[in-house]
């Protein structure tokens, strides 16, 4: 999530305020953070956040529609010579491919994350070009680090119970 985070700014940051060039990494910064502290969870002896088999069909499935998604928006919006919809439209099919994902798992703050990234979207193809796509680019990459934080802290959380009761 924190990459795909780092991206939608990186998109925005090249699309909405023609950045180029080694700015364009900054984003990526807090990937590499959040990214850090995942590695660091990770290597924590202790069970973490283990996805149930539906939980795991579930993501699946969501991710495979996610990318065939983001191939028909980005080739629809392109062939209709609108790029200024391109960024509403990504946001769009990343958030629906969280709810399927939040039910399967029961997990809220996914409903919440699909239906932040739903809303970034709405804002984006209501407020317009070329202040709709920098709204919805930099929201979604918020959303996408602030989930990302909070999947790290819960795992980190679940493994230190489980090593309290051992």
């Amino acid at each position: 999530m924190s990459f795909f985070g780092a991206v939608f700014a990186s998109l925005t940051l090249y699309w909405q305020w023609h950045v180029s060039g080694a700015p364009l990494a900054l984003p990526f910064l807090a990937f590499v953070l959040i990214g850090a502290a995942a590695g660091y969870v990770i290597r924590i002896p202790g069970e973490g956040i283990r996805p149930s088999p539906k939980e795991e069909r579930a993501i699946m499935w969501s991710s495979i529609g996610e990318g065939v998604g983001l191939f028909l928006v980005a080739n629809l919006v392109i062939n209709l010579h609108r790029p200024d919809l391109l960024l509403p439209s990504m946001a769009l099919v990343v958030g629906l491919h969280f709810l399927p994902i939040a039910l399967a798992a029961g997990f809220r703050p996914y409903l919440v994350l699909g239906t932040a990234l739903i809303g970034a979207s709405i804002m984006g193809f209501l407020v317009g070009a070329p202040t709709g796509g920098e709204l919805t680019g930099f929201m979604a990459a918020g959303a996408l680090w602030v989930a990302s934080g909070i999947a790290v802290r819960r795992d980190w959380s679940a493994k230190r119970r489980t090593l309290a009761t051992v």
